[in-house]
């Protein structure tokens, strides 16, 4: 495979950051046609990882339901949050200032990779980042994303993950609570839950997180999960 870069796009709007994943995941999916045609090499192919904050803002995947979103338009305005439907899968979920999200773009053919795979990995990167702030991430049957005693009636999510693939070629990708204003969830019913709650690293050590080194801490464990090289 070709190079993998790094890119952070600071705060973005979840529209204006979906159209510039749109640009990327089409310039894999165009070389890897042109490496079937015999026009290119597929070993060349580069690779993405984007790092991104957005503005409040609640999306749902291509399965989920608009019920689980509790307000309406104008109270959402208030709350100067906006609504988008996306292609990726899962339901509704919360993005805003203090979340880590990530949007690796990626071809999993050239990796080796199925779906359920890149999804365990990538959960892994983020176990592995909450980690090292002593706090320990677990799976939830059935459900995509990291969690915090998931078998338990205390069971909160810390990361979500909802992934568009085609043709083997991944957008969309995690949002980790670390700052997050997790009020902002008592609006929606999380990934479609309604009996499970949602945290942050902050909410969990008590106190307000390096945002920046936060982001190292990430970036760093998926080089390590996914043996990238990040550039």
């Amino acid at each position: 495979m070709g190079k993998t870069y790094f890119q952070d796009w600071g705060v973005t709007d979840y529209n204006e950051a979906w159209k510039k994943q749109e640009v990327l995941f089409n310039s894999i999916m165009d070389a890897k046609k042109a490496a079937r045609e015999g026009n290119a090499n597929p070993d060349t192919i580069d690779h993405y990882v984007v790092f991104v904050e957005h503005p409040h803002v609640y999306t749902l995947g291509k399965s989920g339901s608009e019920n689980n979103l509790l307000i309406n338009a104008i109270q959402l305005q208030a709350k100067h949050a906006t609504f988008v439907n996306t292609n990726r899968g899962g339901d509704i979920t919360y993005h805003g200032p203090g979340q880590i999200v990530g949007y690796p773009i990626l071809d999993l053919e050239a990796l080796g990779l199925g779906l359920k795979q890149y999804i365990h990995l990538l959960e892994e990167s983020i176990i592995l980042s909450i980690a090292e702030y002593g706090i320990k991430g677990s799976r939830l049957d059935g459900a995509t994303g990291v969690w915090l005693e998931p078998e338990t009636k205390n069971a909160r999510k810390i990361c979500a993950i909802g992934v568009k693939s085609s043709r083997y070629v991944t957008m969309h990708g995690f949002a980790l609570n670390v700052n997050t204003q997790l009020e902002y969830f008592n609006y929606i019913n999380p990934c479609g839950f309604i009996d499970k709650g949602v945290t942050s690293v902050q909410k969990e050590l008590g106190k307000e997180i390096d945002f920046e080194e936060a982001k190292q801490i990430v970036k760093k464990n998926i080089e390590k999960i996914f043996g990238f090289n990040l550039i």
